[in-house]
């Protein structure tokens, strides 16, 4: 099953074979935005518990703005994670299951406003760091094996999987061994998926090189796509043709503005320097699923769907 309109039930996987397709941008900066506080270690997840309907909003926002695909808040959401907020496994996995719900209910939503196009869910799944809330998952190297990750990973993707998402998005990896372990828990749960590191410069946040790091999915059939999200928008267009190269699959890219993420002060600092015009680049360079990750908003989202349908 798929979030799109009856007319048009052409598969994500489909879609990226024939053109180009525009993801959303970052939820955290969509919400506090609308002025919610996210100072807290669950982030945006904390909000499927709070306040859901300012998730469904915030996916409202970009497929108005002309994104094609929702990325669910479930990016921090993890049975750890809210159980050291006291919140039972099993009112977790809802949680889970919700972050999908609502992207469903906001893509009904759009179409409900005359909003045509095909509309597809990817349930966020985010690396082990970003449950320490440490700022980890901008380096890796957790001191975990490949088979201790798949352990962490593979049960709230199971519980994402049965919400029926369109495609599960293995984001912001810094890691081929979390890649690794993330490859072998996508195995087997009848969704497809894409991967997506982040990344400085030609190599990941642990170090190792770009060509290394998308090899191992070049040969997993649950893998739609891959590519690079969270990075500075200067690292995308070298990791684009690294690839396509080395995989043969479409491209996913969705860098954040170019500012700096502080772990420790917990803020962003610097300057933008993501310019829509950059997508032009990319998609001729192999980049089939674009959009942005931290700090670009509705506006950049709309921007980057005008540029690509010229």
């Amino acid at each position: 099953m798929t979030s799109n309109t009856p007319e048009t039930p052409t598969g994500l996987a489909e879609a990226l074979a024939a053109g180009t397709v525009v993801l959303d941008g970052g939820m955290s900066n969509q919400l506090e935005s609308a002025g919610h506080d996210l100072s807290d270690e669950l982030w945006s997840a904390r909000l499927l518990a709070e306040r859901p309907e300012a998730i469904a909003e915030a996916h409202l926002a970009y497929f108005t703005a002309g994104a094609s695909v929702a990325i669910t808040s479930s990016y921090q959401a993890t049975f750890e994670g809210f159980a050291k907020r006291g919140i039972s496994r099993e009112r977790a996995a809802e949680l889970l299951c919700l972050s999908v719900e609502l992207a469903r209910e906001a893509a009904a939503r759009a179409a409900a406003k005359g909003i045509a196009r095909p509309l597809w869910v990817a349930a966020s799944v985010g690396p082990y760091g970003a449950m320490l809330a440490d700022g980890s998952e901008y380096r890796g190297r957790y001191g975990l094996t490949v088979n201790e990750l798949e352990r962490f990973h593979r049960p709230r993707m199971e519980a994402l999987a049965a919400a029926r998402p369109d495609v599960l998005a293995l984001e912001t990896v810094p890691d081929a061994d979390e890649a690794a372990a993330l490859l072998r828990a996508v195995r087997g749960l009848g969704v497809p998926a894409w991967l997506s590191y982040t990344v400085a410069g030609d190599r990941t946040r642990a170090g190792q090189p770009l060509e290394e790091a998308f090899a191992l999915a070049a040969d997993v059939d649950e893998v739609i796509a891959v590519g690079v999200n969270c990075c500075a928008p200067k690292d995308v267009d070298r990791a684009v043709a690294v690839a396509a190269r080395v995989t043969g699959k479409p491209v996913v890219i969705y860098p954040n503005s170019g500012e700096t993420w502080d772990a420790e002060a917990r803020a962003w600092t610097g300057h933008s320097t993501f310019t829509p015009e950059q997508v032009e680049g990319w998609r001729d360079s192999g980049a089939r699923l674009i959009g942005g990750c931290c700090r670009v908003g509705p506006e950049a989202i709309t921007s980057i769907a005008r540029t690509l349908a010229g």
